[in-house]
């Protein structure tokens, strides 16, 4: 379809300024052409009915002399001889007049002693042999080619004709000079007119055919130039095309008039299991999972768009949630050309839209603590105050006195739950401050040697950053690093080891700190939830000491992350970006 709109486009292309200009320059050119053809052939009738006229004026000059040389046996007749002369085809009249106009011979004798020629200068052509000529339209309306000049029947001067038959003059004297005279000869046009005519025509058709070959050569070559620029728009346009669809972020399939798969996308096979080699050229129905090719099937007899959410059960009988939309092809003439079905996996939106729901829950779990919290904290204190009343009241009585230890010691744990509670729920703020890494990983390890030395836990260091000095917070990095000492500690045996390791980040400036226990590890399907507030695995746990260490270090623009195997042991790995201290 799109091939057939290209070459359509192919044919209707070529501007129509160029078809005028065209017209414009060659139409001039070959309507010089035609008028010169046409010039040429009215020049060549005029030449040759005036050779004609001035042949036919020789031959009755010749036959003039020739009667005059036998005027003895009957004497000369020049009208006879004009008369017998002028039947002649084409030959419409004959006149010999005298240069005063008056007609001596004619064809008409009706024209014999009449005025002929009065509008030209007899007297001057009387007197010249050149041949002349002019058209003269008859009574009848019809144009005769007259051929007219001096009229000499016996010779030019001091040639005359001498002959035994002529006679002399008695004393031997020249005869007298042929008085002057001008013949006219009017010869019919029709004939030649005629040819003339149909040369005309032909040469006007002649020119028509070679402006209408020029201008077909001209449009070819247009055309030709055209066809080369479409291909090659066409080229790119499919080279542009076939990227776009190969490279699009959502699955593409489109299927023919008869149901055959047409186009198979990269995502399409990624998403589907399916490579475009085996579901190319193939019936879409046998192909496609059931749950899409419905969805074809749908849109294409209601003829509307069709968008929907659906799950896929893939051929390994995965099942994949999908977002569909299915429309109709059709070419230009409106016929049904066949599907397109797009397609996007929705199985990250899907984990993305619970996380949402869970963080919305866990916010609102947070706040309803922080309210509950204010208003616990109070009696929280006025029991406190009591149970201390009480444990040196009954100093006396030690299991009243312990009663009373024990009350204070859970309020106390009760307060610290309280303050966890306020700082998760209430924003972080980071002050940076210039801090030595060296410095700051040595104090924190400090807080833990107690717990660590009764529990025989040995711990290490390793630094091989290059920070020196940086711009950091360094009272909420040693409240994360405290809260993992902490945990690792209680999360091993006796005799465990606790690792810190520092190093440059790769690509960006930053460190990265790993801490790592040798305990018993977090299981696989635990690992996912350490940061949610209040998960924990601890009897006495909160849950809230790894998600407020989280919220620190996205605050501080950084990250958190856990790695564990059970029986072996876990790492949590802090990536905290730096700005160098001036």
């Amino acid at each position: 379809m799109f091939t057939r709109m290209m070459y359509k486009k192919f044919w209707t292309g070529v501007p129509p300024w160029v078809l005028i200009g065209s017209v414009a320059v060659l139409l001039p050119i070959f309507t010089f052409m035609t008028v010169e053809n046409v010039h040429r052939e009215k020049e060549f009738t005029t030449r040759l009915l005036l050779e004609k006229g001035a042949a036919l004026i020789r031959a009755f000059e010749a036959g003039t002399r020739t009667g005059m040389m036998g005027m003895q046996r009957g004497g000369f007749q020049l009208q006879r001889l004009l008369t017998e002369t002028a039947q002649q085809p084409d030959i419409a009249y004959l006149i010999v007049a005298d240069a005063d106009g008056t007609v001596v011979a004619a064809s008409d004798l009706d024209q014999v002693g009449a005025a002929y020629g009065k509008d030209l200068d007899l007297a001057s052509v009387s007197r010249s042999k050149a041949n002349q000529w002019r058209l003269v339209s008859r009574p009848s309306g019809v144009q005769v080619f007259e051929v007219f000049r001096k009229f000499e029947p016996t010779g030019p001067p001091g040639g005359r004709m001498r002959g035994p038959m002529m006679r002399m003059p008695p004393d031997g004297a020249e005869p007298p000079p042929d008085p002057p005279r001008v013949i006219f000869v009017g010869l019919d046009m029709a004939a030649l007119e005629e040819a003339r005519q149909s040369d005309v025509g032909h040469a006007i058709v002649l020119g028509v055919v070679l402006l209408l070959i020029g201008f077909a050569g001209i449009t070819l070559l247009l055309l030709a130039q055209s066809h080369r620029a479409t291909r090659a728009t066409l080229s790119r346009i499919k080279a542009f095309s076939d990227h776009v669809v190969e490279n699009m972020p959502i699955g593409l399939v489109a299927t023919d008039g008869h149901g055959r798969i047409a186009v198979f996308n990269q995502v399409a096979e990624s998403v589907l299991r399916l490579p475009a080699s085996a579901a190319v050229g193939k019936e879409a129905q046998g192909v496609l999972p059931p749950e899409l090719w419905q969805q074809v099937r749908t849109h294409t007899a209601s003829e509307t768009v069709t968008g929907a959410e659906i799950d896929c059960v893939l051929a390994d009988l995965q099942r994949v949630p999908l977002e569909v939309g299915a429309g109709t092809l059709r070419d230009e003439s409106g016929r049904f050309a066949g599907s397109i079905l797009l397609f996007k996996d929705l199985t990250e939106v899907r984990t993305l839209r619970q996380e949402i729901a869970r963080h919305q829950r866990l916010a609102t779990v947070g706040r309803l603590a922080a309210g509950v919290a204010h208003e616990i904290r109070n009696p929280l204190s006025s029991i406190k105050g009591f149970a201390t009343y009480f444990k040196e009241r009954y100093r006396g009585n030690p299991q009243d006195a312990q009663t009373a230890a024990i009350m204070i010691q859970e309020v106390d744990r009760l307060n610290r739950v309280v303050s966890q509670l306020l700082e998760f729920a209430r924003p972080v703020h980071i002050i940076p401050r210039p801090t030595a890494i060296a410095v700051l990983i040595a104090d924190s390890l400090k807080l833990v040697e107690t717990q660590a030395r009764e529990k025989s836990i040995a711990v290490t260091a390793e630094d091989s950053s290059t920070a020196g000095e940086a711009l950091l917070d360094a009272d909420r990095l040693n409240q994360v690093l405290l809260n993992l000492y902490l945990n690792a500690v209680e999360a091993m045996p006796p005799g465990g080891t606790l690792t810190v390791r520092v190093s440059d980040l790769k690509g960006t400036p930053g460190i990265e700190i790993r801490v790592s226990d040798t305990g018993a590890g977090i299981r696989p399907e635990e690992l996912s939830h350490v940061f949610d507030p209040y998960f924990t695995t601890k009897p006495a746990g909160t849950g809230l000491g790894l998600a407020i260490a989280h919220n620190i270090m996205e605050t501080m623009g950084g990250d958190i992350t856990a790695a564990s195997r059970p029986g072996v042991g876990t790492t949590f790995t802090l990536r905290v970006p730096l700005t160098r201290a001036e």
